[in-house]
Protein backbone atom coordinates (compact mmCIF):
# COMPACT_ATOMS: atom_id res chain seq x y z
CA UNK A 1 0.00 0.00 0.00
CA UNK A 2 1.60 2.76 -0.99
CA UNK A 3 1.30 6.68 -0.72
CA UNK A 4 1.03 8.71 -3.62
CA UNK A 5 3.19 12.22 -2.99
CA UNK A 6 3.24 10.87 0.40
CA UNK A 7 6.45 9.85 2.02
CA UNK A 8 8.20 13.47 1.08
CA UNK A 9 5.08 15.20 3.10
CA UNK A 10 5.28 12.84 5.85
CA UNK A 11 9.10 13.57 5.98
CA UNK A 12 8.70 16.99 6.57
CA UNK A 13 6.09 16.14 9.38
CA UNK A 14 8.29 13.95 10.89
CA UNK A 15 10.65 16.83 11.10
CA UNK A 16 8.11 19.47 12.45
CA UNK A 17 7.29 17.30 15.41
CA UNK A 18 10.78 16.36 16.29
CA UNK A 19 11.66 20.18 16.01
CA UNK A 20 8.51 21.51 17.96
CA UNK A 21 8.97 18.55 20.86
CA UNK A 22 12.00 19.76 21.35
CA UNK A 23 11.47 23.57 21.58
CA UNK A 24 8.54 22.93 23.40
CA UNK A 25 9.63 20.28 26.15
CA UNK A 26 13.26 22.64 26.36
CA UNK A 27 11.91 25.84 27.07
CA UNK A 28 8.03 25.14 28.31
CA UNK A 29 8.80 21.74 30.27
CA UNK A 30 5.75 21.63 31.95
CA UNK A 31 3.58 21.88 28.92
CA UNK A 32 5.70 19.57 27.52
CA UNK A 33 4.76 16.73 30.05
CA UNK A 34 1.60 18.11 29.76
CA UNK A 35 1.21 16.98 26.00
CA UNK A 36 3.14 13.58 26.56
CA UNK A 37 0.00 11.72 27.01
CA UNK A 38 -0.16 12.04 23.14
CA UNK A 39 2.88 10.39 22.63
CA UNK A 40 2.00 7.44 25.48
CA UNK A 41 -1.20 7.10 22.75
CA UNK A 42 1.10 6.95 19.38
CA UNK A 43 3.70 4.66 21.86
CA UNK A 44 0.53 2.08 22.70
CA UNK A 45 -0.78 1.69 19.14
CA UNK A 46 2.12 0.73 17.88
CA UNK A 47 2.96 -1.70 20.94
CA UNK A 48 -0.61 -2.94 20.28
CA UNK A 49 0.41 -3.99 16.17
CA UNK A 50 3.21 -5.89 17.27
CA UNK A 51 2.34 -9.09 17.73
CA UNK A 52 -0.74 -9.67 15.28
CA UNK A 53 2.09 -8.06 12.66
CA UNK A 54 4.96 -10.57 13.81
CA UNK A 55 2.89 -13.56 13.66
CA UNK A 56 1.04 -13.14 10.97
CA UNK A 57 3.57 -11.75 8.61
CA UNK A 58 6.32 -14.72 10.16
CA UNK A 59 3.86 -17.57 9.20
CA UNK A 60 2.83 -15.92 5.42
CA UNK A 61 6.79 -15.75 5.37
CA UNK A 62 7.67 -18.99 6.25
CA UNK A 63 4.62 -20.51 4.19
CA UNK A 64 6.08 -18.37 0.98
CA UNK A 65 9.48 -20.53 1.05
CA UNK A 66 7.48 -23.61 0.10
CA UNK A 67 10.02 -26.12 1.23
CA UNK A 68 10.67 -25.62 4.70
CA UNK A 69 14.32 -26.66 4.12
CA UNK A 70 15.31 -23.02 2.55
CA UNK A 71 14.33 -21.44 5.98
CA UNK A 72 18.17 -22.84 7.08
CA UNK A 73 20.57 -20.68 4.69
CA UNK A 74 17.98 -17.56 5.09
CA UNK A 75 18.65 -17.84 9.07
CA UNK A 76 21.71 -18.83 9.03
CA UNK A 77 23.02 -15.79 6.38
CA UNK A 78 20.76 -13.69 9.02
CA UNK A 79 22.52 -14.53 12.11
CA UNK A 80 25.96 -14.36 10.65
CA UNK A 81 25.34 -10.48 9.47
CA UNK A 82 23.95 -9.46 12.63
CA UNK A 83 26.78 -11.33 14.74
CA UNK A 84 29.44 -9.51 12.15
CA UNK A 85 28.18 -6.26 12.28
CA UNK A 86 27.86 -6.25 16.16
CA UNK A 87 31.23 -7.65 16.69
CA UNK A 88 32.45 -4.56 14.85
CA UNK A 89 30.32 -2.12 16.58
CA UNK A 90 31.63 -3.21 19.66
CA UNK A 91 35.18 -2.95 18.41
CA UNK A 92 34.38 0.70 16.88
CA UNK A 93 33.32 1.25 20.32
CA UNK A 94 36.34 -0.26 22.82
CA UNK A 95 38.86 1.60 19.92
CA UNK A 96 37.00 4.83 20.72
CA UNK A 97 36.78 4.48 24.75
CA UNK A 98 40.62 3.51 24.67
CA UNK A 99 41.75 6.61 22.17
CA UNK A 100 39.71 9.35 24.25
CA UNK A 101 39.94 7.83 28.08
CA UNK A 102 36.82 10.02 28.92
CA UNK A 103 37.03 8.29 32.66
CA UNK A 104 38.08 10.32 35.12
CA UNK A 105 38.78 9.50 38.95
CA UNK A 106 36.21 9.32 41.14
CA UNK A 107 36.79 12.46 43.12
CA UNK A 108 37.05 14.36 40.03
CA UNK A 109 33.30 13.84 38.95
CA UNK A 110 30.88 16.66 39.31
CA UNK A 111 28.11 16.77 42.52
CA UNK A 112 25.61 14.05 41.68
CA UNK A 113 27.24 11.46 39.33
CA UNK A 114 28.69 9.69 42.95
CA UNK A 115 28.19 6.03 42.36
CA UNK A 116 24.86 4.60 44.01
CA UNK A 117 25.85 1.52 46.87
CA UNK A 118 26.35 -1.60 45.66
CA UNK A 119 23.07 -3.05 47.64
CA UNK A 120 21.18 -0.49 45.34
CA UNK A 121 21.91 -1.70 41.97
CA UNK A 122 22.22 -4.79 42.92
CA UNK A 123 18.66 -5.19 44.32
CA UNK A 124 17.44 -4.30 40.71
CA UNK A 125 19.14 -7.46 39.44
CA UNK A 126 17.13 -9.77 41.47
CA UNK A 127 16.19 -12.79 39.78
CA UNK A 128 18.28 -12.07 36.81
CA UNK A 129 20.68 -13.88 34.92
CA UNK A 130 24.21 -12.40 36.00
CA UNK A 131 26.72 -14.84 33.39
CA UNK A 132 26.51 -15.58 29.96
CA UNK A 133 26.01 -19.30 30.94
CA UNK A 134 22.58 -17.85 32.82
CA UNK A 135 21.50 -15.62 30.45
CA UNK A 136 21.47 -18.49 27.60
CA UNK A 137 19.77 -20.45 29.68
CA UNK A 138 17.15 -18.12 30.48
CA UNK A 139 16.53 -17.27 26.69
CA UNK A 140 16.20 -21.09 25.78
CA UNK A 141 14.07 -21.65 28.56
CA UNK A 142 12.10 -18.60 27.28
CA UNK A 143 11.79 -20.56 23.74
CA UNK A 144 8.85 -22.10 25.09
CA UNK A 145 6.38 -20.20 27.19
CA UNK A 146 3.73 -21.71 29.49
CA UNK A 147 1.17 -19.67 27.54
CA UNK A 148 1.61 -18.67 24.61
CA UNK A 149 -1.73 -15.75 25.04
CA UNK A 150 0.00 -14.44 27.97
CA UNK A 151 3.41 -14.10 25.69
CA UNK A 152 1.13 -12.13 23.69
CA UNK A 153 0.30 -10.09 26.56
CA UNK A 154 3.84 -9.23 27.61
CA UNK A 155 4.62 -8.93 24.18
CA UNK A 156 7.71 -11.64 24.28
CA UNK A 157 8.72 -11.56 20.66
CA UNK A 158 11.19 -14.37 20.51
CA UNK A 159 8.84 -17.12 21.41
CA UNK A 160 6.61 -16.18 19.21
CA UNK A 161 8.76 -16.47 16.46
CA UNK A 162 9.51 -19.82 17.51
CA UNK A 163 5.76 -20.49 17.46
CA UNK A 164 5.07 -18.63 14.27
CA UNK A 165 8.06 -20.65 12.75
CA UNK A 166 6.56 -24.47 13.60
CA UNK A 167 3.12 -23.17 12.88
CA UNK A 168 3.91 -21.95 9.03
CA UNK A 169 6.58 -25.01 8.45
CA UNK A 170 3.54 -27.14 9.48
CA UNK A 171 0.75 -25.44 7.58
CA UNK A 172 2.92 -26.04 4.06
CA UNK A 173 2.54 -29.68 5.13
CA UNK A 174 -1.21 -30.45 5.65
CA UNK A 175 -2.42 -29.64 2.20
CA UNK A 176 -5.35 -27.93 1.31
CA UNK A 177 -6.25 -26.99 4.98
CA UNK A 178 -3.23 -25.68 5.59
CA UNK A 179 -3.78 -22.96 2.69
CA UNK A 180 -6.89 -22.06 3.87
CA UNK A 181 -5.26 -20.97 7.19
CA UNK A 182 -2.28 -19.53 5.44
CA UNK A 183 -4.98 -17.43 3.21
CA UNK A 184 -6.29 -16.21 6.12
CA UNK A 185 -3.08 -15.24 7.91
CA UNK A 186 -2.57 -13.31 4.27
CA UNK A 187 -5.44 -11.18 5.16
CA UNK A 188 -4.69 -10.18 8.52
CA UNK A 189 -0.91 -9.81 7.47
CA UNK A 190 -2.25 -7.21 4.47
CA UNK A 191 -4.94 -5.44 7.15
CA UNK A 192 -1.96 -5.02 9.87
CA UNK A 193 0.58 -2.93 7.28
CA UNK A 194 -2.52 -1.21 6.34
CA UNK A 195 -3.36 -0.05 9.65
CA UNK A 196 0.30 0.53 9.97
CA UNK A 197 -0.03 2.83 7.04
CA UNK A 198 -2.74 4.77 8.78
CA UNK A 199 -0.47 5.07 12.10
CA UNK A 200 2.03 6.67 9.78
CA UNK A 201 0.42 9.75 9.34
CA UNK A 202 0.30 10.79 13.58
CA UNK A 203 3.21 9.58 13.88
CA UNK A 204 4.88 13.44 13.77
CA UNK A 205 2.10 14.42 16.55
CA UNK A 206 3.24 11.12 18.61
CA UNK A 207 6.73 11.76 18.01
CA UNK A 208 6.49 15.58 18.87
CA UNK A 209 4.92 14.45 21.75
CA UNK A 210 7.04 11.71 22.72
CA UNK A 211 10.20 14.15 22.82
CA UNK A 212 8.95 17.00 24.42
CA UNK A 213 7.59 14.89 27.47
CA UNK A 214 10.81 13.29 27.68
CA UNK A 215 12.67 16.74 28.24
CA UNK A 216 9.68 18.06 30.24
CA UNK A 217 10.79 15.27 32.66
CA UNK A 218 14.38 16.40 33.12
CA UNK A 219 13.42 19.56 33.32
CA UNK A 220 13.90 21.49 30.10
CA UNK A 221 17.12 22.63 28.51
CA UNK A 222 18.02 24.16 31.96
CA UNK A 223 17.83 20.65 33.82
CA UNK A 224 18.95 18.68 30.64
CA UNK A 225 21.99 20.61 29.99
CA UNK A 226 23.73 19.70 33.69
CA UNK A 227 23.12 16.19 33.01
CA UNK A 228 24.61 16.00 29.77
CA UNK A 229 27.89 18.38 30.47
CA UNK A 230 28.36 16.88 33.49
CA UNK A 231 29.23 13.37 31.40
CA UNK A 232 30.67 15.64 28.25
CA UNK A 233 33.30 13.13 27.62
CA UNK A 234 31.67 9.71 27.84
CA UNK A 235 28.85 11.15 25.88
CA UNK A 236 30.89 12.36 23.20
CA UNK A 237 32.37 9.40 22.83
CA UNK A 238 29.39 7.17 22.44
CA UNK A 239 27.76 9.46 19.96
CA UNK A 240 30.95 9.23 18.12
CA UNK A 241 31.19 5.60 18.26
CA UNK A 242 27.61 5.31 16.99
CA UNK A 243 28.06 7.46 14.46
CA UNK A 244 31.14 5.37 12.90
CA UNK A 245 29.11 2.81 12.80
CA UNK A 246 25.96 3.94 11.75
CA UNK A 247 26.89 6.60 8.90
CA UNK A 248 30.12 4.58 7.44
CA UNK A 249 29.80 0.79 8.95
CA UNK A 250 26.45 -0.16 7.88
CA UNK A 251 26.78 2.40 4.91
CA UNK A 252 29.51 0.56 3.57
CA UNK A 253 27.65 -2.86 3.94
CA UNK A 254 24.53 -1.64 2.51
CA UNK A 255 26.45 -0.57 -0.73
CA UNK A 256 28.82 -3.34 -1.45
CA UNK A 257 26.77 -6.15 0.25
CA UNK A 258 23.38 -4.84 -0.52
CA UNK A 259 23.84 -3.21 -3.35
CA UNK A 260 21.90 -0.36 -2.53
CA UNK A 261 21.52 3.36 -3.08
CA UNK A 262 22.62 4.51 0.53
CA UNK A 263 20.42 8.14 0.02
CA UNK A 264 17.64 6.45 -0.77
CA UNK A 265 17.23 3.97 1.57
CA UNK A 266 18.14 6.08 4.05
CA UNK A 267 15.16 8.22 2.83
CA UNK A 268 13.02 5.38 3.07
CA UNK A 269 13.59 4.27 6.87
CA UNK A 270 13.26 7.89 8.15
CA UNK A 271 10.29 7.21 9.91
CA UNK A 272 11.23 4.22 11.22
CA UNK A 273 14.05 5.95 12.72
CA UNK A 274 12.91 8.86 13.83
CA UNK A 275 10.10 6.59 15.70
CA UNK A 276 13.06 4.61 17.31
CA UNK A 277 14.81 7.73 18.77
CA UNK A 278 11.44 9.03 20.33
CA UNK A 279 10.36 5.74 21.65
CA UNK A 280 13.68 3.73 22.30
CA UNK A 281 12.20 0.85 21.44
CA UNK A 282 13.33 -1.27 18.60
CA UNK A 283 9.39 -3.59 19.17
CA UNK A 284 7.86 -0.53 19.11
CA UNK A 285 9.25 0.43 15.47
CA UNK A 286 8.66 -2.79 14.68
CA UNK A 287 5.81 -2.52 12.56
CA UNK A 288 7.10 1.44 10.77
CA UNK A 289 10.40 -0.58 9.99
CA UNK A 290 8.57 -3.94 8.16
CA UNK A 291 5.85 -1.34 6.65
CA UNK A 292 8.80 1.15 5.34
CA UNK A 293 11.04 -1.79 4.05
CA UNK A 294 8.19 -3.23 1.66
CA UNK A 295 6.11 -0.44 0.74
CA UNK A 296 9.31 1.91 0.57
CA UNK A 297 12.82 0.00 0.19
CA UNK A 298 11.42 -2.57 -2.35
CA UNK A 299 13.05 -5.10 0.26
CA UNK A 300 10.92 -8.85 -0.50
CA UNK A 301 7.65 -9.30 2.20
CA UNK A 302 9.55 -12.64 2.41
CA UNK A 303 13.08 -11.90 4.07
CA UNK A 304 11.35 -8.46 5.14
CA UNK A 305 8.94 -10.68 7.66
CA UNK A 306 11.53 -13.15 8.69
CA UNK A 307 14.72 -10.50 9.27
CA UNK A 308 13.63 -7.55 10.53
CA UNK A 309 10.92 -9.48 13.77
CA UNK A 310 14.24 -11.75 14.40
CA UNK A 311 16.63 -8.81 14.14
CA UNK A 312 14.55 -6.66 16.76
CA UNK A 313 15.06 -9.28 19.41
CA UNK A 314 18.60 -10.23 18.70
CA UNK A 315 20.57 -7.68 16.58
CA UNK A 316 21.58 -4.70 19.06
CA UNK A 317 24.42 -3.28 17.23
CA UNK A 318 23.77 -0.29 19.14
CA UNK A 319 23.16 -1.63 22.74
CA UNK A 320 26.55 -3.46 22.28
CA UNK A 321 28.46 -1.21 21.63
CA UNK A 322 27.22 1.29 24.17
CA UNK A 323 27.99 -1.36 26.69
CA UNK A 324 31.22 -1.53 25.70
CA UNK A 325 32.13 1.95 25.74
CA UNK A 326 30.42 2.27 29.22
CA UNK A 327 32.22 -0.86 30.76
CA UNK A 328 35.44 0.64 29.60
CA UNK A 329 34.76 4.22 31.38
CA UNK A 330 33.48 2.63 34.54
CA UNK A 331 36.88 0.82 35.02
CA UNK A 332 38.91 4.44 33.52
CA UNK A 333 36.66 6.09 36.69
CA UNK A 334 37.60 3.40 38.94
CA UNK A 335 41.30 3.28 38.44
CA UNK A 336 41.29 -0.12 36.98
CA UNK A 337 43.43 -0.83 34.27
CA UNK A 338 42.10 -3.51 31.45
CA UNK A 339 44.47 -5.73 29.46
CA UNK A 340 44.40 -7.35 26.06
CA UNK A 341 42.64 -10.02 27.51
CA UNK A 342 40.36 -8.46 29.54
CA UNK A 343 39.51 -6.05 26.43
CA UNK A 344 38.96 -8.98 24.40
CA UNK A 345 36.59 -10.54 27.15
CA UNK A 346 34.51 -7.63 27.09
CA UNK A 347 34.26 -7.33 23.35
CA UNK A 348 33.07 -11.02 23.44
CA UNK A 349 31.13 -10.84 26.19
CA UNK A 350 29.22 -7.07 25.02
CA UNK A 351 28.72 -8.72 20.92
CA UNK A 352 27.28 -12.36 22.80
CA UNK A 353 25.04 -10.98 25.71
CA UNK A 354 23.90 -8.56 23.36
CA UNK A 355 22.56 -10.94 20.87
CA UNK A 356 21.37 -13.43 23.94
CA UNK A 357 19.55 -10.62 25.51
CA UNK A 358 16.16 -10.63 23.47
CA UNK A 359 12.62 -11.46 25.88
CA UNK A 360 14.96 -10.49 29.35
CA UNK A 361 13.24 -8.21 31.65
CA UNK A 362 15.40 -4.49 32.07
CA UNK A 363 17.52 -6.43 29.57
CA UNK A 364 20.24 -3.38 29.20
CA UNK A 365 20.85 -3.56 32.90
CA UNK A 366 21.18 -7.26 32.95
CA UNK A 367 23.74 -7.07 29.58
CA UNK A 368 25.93 -4.70 31.24
CA UNK A 369 26.09 -6.58 34.87
CA UNK A 370 27.55 -9.33 32.63
CA UNK A 371 30.08 -7.69 30.71
CA UNK A 372 30.91 -5.98 33.94
CA UNK A 373 31.30 -9.28 35.96
CA UNK A 374 32.88 -10.88 33.22
CA UNK A 375 35.91 -8.56 34.29
CA UNK A 376 35.47 -7.95 37.85
CA UNK A 377 34.52 -4.42 37.61
CA UNK A 378 31.94 -2.79 40.48
CA UNK A 379 28.68 -2.98 38.92
CA UNK A 380 27.55 -0.18 41.39
CA UNK A 381 29.59 1.95 38.46
CA UNK A 382 26.29 1.18 36.29
CA UNK A 383 24.85 4.75 38.24
CA UNK A 384 27.04 6.84 36.99
CA UNK A 385 25.82 6.68 33.75
CA UNK A 386 22.32 6.18 34.44
CA UNK A 387 21.45 10.09 34.32
CA UNK A 388 22.38 10.76 30.80
CA UNK A 389 20.98 7.07 29.69
CA UNK A 390 17.61 7.89 28.74
CA UNK A 391 19.31 10.07 25.92
CA UNK A 392 21.72 7.43 24.78
CA UNK A 393 19.21 4.95 24.90
CA UNK A 394 17.49 6.58 21.99
CA UNK A 395 20.51 6.89 19.96
CA UNK A 396 21.65 3.38 20.34
CA UNK A 397 17.88 2.15 19.63
CA UNK A 398 18.08 4.18 16.41
CA UNK A 399 21.06 2.26 15.28
CA UNK A 400 19.78 -0.97 16.21
CA UNK A 401 17.10 -0.41 13.64
CA UNK A 402 19.19 0.99 11.25
CA UNK A 403 21.50 -2.20 11.67
CA UNK A 404 18.01 -4.31 10.97
CA UNK A 405 17.26 -2.22 8.13
CA UNK A 406 20.49 -3.01 6.32
CA UNK A 407 20.51 -6.65 7.60
CA UNK A 408 17.13 -6.99 5.27
CA UNK A 409 18.57 -5.47 2.47
CA UNK A 410 21.87 -7.61 2.48
CA UNK A 411 20.15 -10.87 3.25
CA UNK A 412 17.55 -10.45 0.46
CA UNK A 413 20.28 -9.56 -1.91
CA UNK A 414 22.61 -12.54 -0.95
CA UNK A 415 18.72 -14.54 -1.04
CA UNK A 416 18.16 -13.37 -4.78
CA UNK A 417 21.41 -14.17 -5.88
CA UNK A 418 21.41 -17.69 -4.89
CA UNK A 419 17.82 -18.36 -6.89
CA UNK A 420 18.34 -20.34 -10.22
Amino acid sequence: MKTTGGPHNLLIGMLLGILTGILLGGFVPSFGLGIQFLGDLFLQALFALVVPLVVSSMIVGIASLGDVRQLGPLGIRTVLFFMTTTGLAVLVGLILVIVLHPGVPLEQLPNGTAPAPPSEVSLQMNDQPTSLVELFKTILTSLVPKNLFAAMAETQILPLIVFALIFGGVLTTIGEKGILVIRLFEGINDAMMAIVHLLMWVAPVGIGALIAGRLGEAGGFSGFWPQLSSLGTYVATVLIALGIHGFLILPLALRILGKQSVPSYAKAMTTPLMTAFSTSSSSATLPLTMESLIEEAGVSRRVVSFVVPLGATINMNGTALYEAVAAMFIAQTYGIELGLGETLIVLITATLSAIGAAGIPEAGLVTMVIVLKAVDLPIEGISLILVVDWFLDRCRTAVNVWGDAVGAAVVDRWESGTKP
